[in-house]
């Protein structure tokens, strides 16, 4: 009978290991919500043995509780294998791809070069072009006196501008900026809006800029009007995600094209891109203005981005592992006295088991603080045995507060050893002294102590600071290892950025060279024609340079398709979606984010790219967003939930058919 008994229960351990490396398995392979779902069904079973078998309530509910405590630490540390296997996919995928970040670091910066090239130089030269061909159409002394002047100012403005695009000194233009060029034209202007983020404000000057420039080209003798101002409620100024906008729009009522031939053609597309990485939306096209028929440009703006808040994700980030061991401690203690023969023996009556219960969740519950706050969380650990410590003098509680040490004091070494790892030294060292000070105090109050109970306090103290002090020591060690690996990630960008860096600046010479050779060329010659107060060689030298600068132009894009696939980053997000003829917003401030985060979001970018589209890409305190329209295929939605779950984000839809893929940082490496 008895062999019966041990074969019983030698398949019965067999059959809970294998239940256990299932469950470890699942969270390893599937999402928080699969896994987690059987988990619960696995705990559930296991207390259903001992209720089929007729067993007393509490030892059921000890059987539950135990179960459930060490299936949630093989699920937790499953979990964490999945985002540590997550990370490693995605830092591979780094360093393989890094190698094109300087080509495409240098493709963007050509095309921006090749945007200001256009906003600059056609903006200037067009109104040479269209004042001196009216001049010369006219024939009056007043007016070619007039066209002479303003294609000396005007040239000297737009040397000086490809001068310093040649030296690549740009600066932002603010609202200032903006005043000038409307009191230049002489339009009908008018701005309520005083304060925006300083893309929006360089926006907004590209965007005025170039509708005077296509005005002036062609619609000569139109009415322009200027509008910068907070959006009405149609246009509902805050949208989904919280960006507050403002409208710059300029209109036209129609007028005659003075000069064919004088566009690039890229001028409203570039407008477009400007405008919708600053997070904004873009459109331009005919508009009747009475009888006539004019032209319209409008663009609405971020004026203030207020970025979400996003909650950590308690069961499927990175804290998991934090509330599965709250769970075990809380199903140690609890479960083990209740698994007891003599229950409530133990718990001595309702009032110490109430006691005995309230006492084991302050001692188990600061072991989720344990990767933000572990320092709070020790000395909260400490307060509750402190707590128990005089409970039991009194006679509250069972099991003693000795007892409770020597079986769970593993909660307080898995604190010091956090505390070893997240903490200065100089603060952290005191960790390990007080928990063997505490817990020499704990232990002396057993009952199997005699004598002295303060000369076993400093001898027991003195005992448990060597294994304290090892633990604190070991997470010193892991703390250190962090160290060197964050050193040699910045390195690693270091490095990078400098190849980038020596990427974009050979760009920059080349097209130093161009320009200088080009449209600076015939600038400076239409100062010089100007000078001389020839006026059909400024219109020609004027006309030239439009020509050049568009030859440059073309030549800047002749290069543009390229084999190699962007990096994945979260700038190569904008390569990517030009490829797709997608859009790409940037809101909030950019700064440098973790290689994996970068590779997440990128990859959760190319899962929701298709034609055009657009994605918005918000960088927040904690992390990254990814949103855009929700796929219509069900396997891209389940694709990006597991790719969100491995990286201990989330997926969210929202009311207008999107979703948004949140992708955090790992917990921020601070100390209290």
């Amino acid at each position: 009978m008895n062999g019966f008994a041990g074969h019983v229960w030698g398949l019965s351990l067999v059959a809970a290991v294998c239940a256990l490396i299932m469950v470890h398995l699942l969270a390893v392979r599937t999402t928080a919500g699969s896994s987690l779902t059987g988990a619960v069904v696995l705990t559930l079973a296991v207390a259903a043995l001992p209720a089929v078998r007729g067993e007393p309530p509490h030892y059921v509910a000890g059987v539950a509780l135990t179960a459930g405590g060490v299936v949630a630490v093989v699920w937790a540390t499953g979990r964490s294998r999945r985002h540590r296997s997550a990370r490693r996919s995605a830092l591979a995928d780094y360093e393989a791809g890094t190698a094109a970040v300087p080509l495409f670091a240098a493709l963007a910066e050509r095309d921006r070069l090749a945007a200001e090239l256009h906003d600059v130089a056609a903006h200037r030269l067009t109104g040479i072009v269209v004042a001196a061909g009216a001049a010369l159409r006219l024939a009056d002394r007043e007016r070619t006196g007039d066209a002479l002047r303003h294609a000396d100012e005007a040239g000297r403005e737009a040397v000086r501008e490809l001068e310093r695009l040649t030296e690549l000194d740009a600066t932002a233009a603010g609202f200032a900026e903006v005043d000038a060029l409307a009191a230049a034209h002489s339009v009908d202007y008018r701005r309520t809006v005083d304060k925006a983020p300083p893309g929006s404000t360089e926006a907004t000057y590209r965007v005025v800029r170039e509708a005077l420039t296509n005005a002036a080209r062609y619609a000569e003798g139109a009415t322009v009007r200027v509008r910068i101002e907070p959006t009405d409620d149609r246009d509902k100024p805050v949208r989904a995600g919280g960006d507050h906008l403002f409208v710059v729009t300029v209109t036209d009522d129609g007028g005659t094209a003075v000069e064919p031939g004088l566009g690039t053609g890229r001028g409203l597309a570039g407008l477009a891109a400007t405008v919708t990485a600053t997070g904004g939306t873009f459109r331009a096209g005919p508009v009747r203005q009475g009888r006539r028929e004019g032209w319209s440009v409008r663009a609405s703006l971020p004026a203030a981005t207020v970025l979400p808040l996003r909650r950590w994700p308690l069961w499927r980030g990175t804290a998991a592992l934090d509330y599965a061991l709250v769970a075990l401690a809380i199903a140690l203690s609890l479960g083990a006295s209740l698994l007891s023969a003599d229950v409530p023996a133990p718990f001595g009556g309702l009032l110490p088991a109430l006691v005995t219960i309230v006492l084991s969740g302050l001692h188990a519950v600061p072991l989720a603080w344990r990767s933000r706050a572990p320092g709070r969380a020790l000395a909260a650990v400490l307060s509750a045995l402190l707590l128990w410590w005089a409970c039991d003098r009194t006679g509250w509680t069972q099991p003693p507060v000795s007892d409770i040490f020597l079986v769970y004091g593993w909660v307080e070494l898995t604190l010091v050893h956090s505390v070893g790892v997240r903490l200065p030294w100089r603060r952290g060292l005191f960790a390990p002294l007080a928990v063997a000070a505490v817990g020499g105090l704990a232990l002396a109050s057993g009952s199997g102590i005699t004598g002295s109970r303060t000369a076993a306090w400093a001898v027991l103290a003195g005992v448990l600071a060597v294994p304290a002090l090892a633990v604190w020591s070991w997470g010193r060690r892991t703390a250190r290892r962090y160290e060197r690996l964050r050193a040699a990630d910045t390195r690693r960008r270091v490095l990078l950025d400098g190849d980038a860096d020596a990427a974009v600046s050979a760009q920059r010479l080349l097209f130093a060279t161009g320009l200088r050779e080009t449209a600076l060329r015939h600038a400076r010659a239409v100062v010089a024609a100007a000078e001389e107060g020839d006026l059909r060689a400024v219109r020609e030298e004027a006309r030239a340079g439009l020509t050049a600068l568009r030859d440059l132009l073309s030549g800047l894009r002749a290069g543009d398709d390229t084999d190699d696939a962007p990096p994945p980053t979260v700038s190569g997000i904008t390569a990517l979606a030009a490829r797709y003829g997608a859009v790409v917003r940037y809101v909030g401030a950019r700064r440098p984010l973790p290689a994996a985060v970068e590779v997440f979001a990128y990859r959760t970018a190319s899962a929701l790219i298709a034609v055009g589209v657009t994605l918005t890409v918000r960088t927040l305190t904690d992390g990254v967003e990814v949103s855009g329209p929700a796929p219509a295929v069900p396997a891209v939605e389940r694709r990006l939930r597991a790719l969100a779950d491995a990286a201990g984000g989330t997926l969210s839809t929202t009311d207008r058919g999107a979703v948004r893929v949140w992708l955090p940082e790992a917990f921020p490496w601070r100390s209290e």
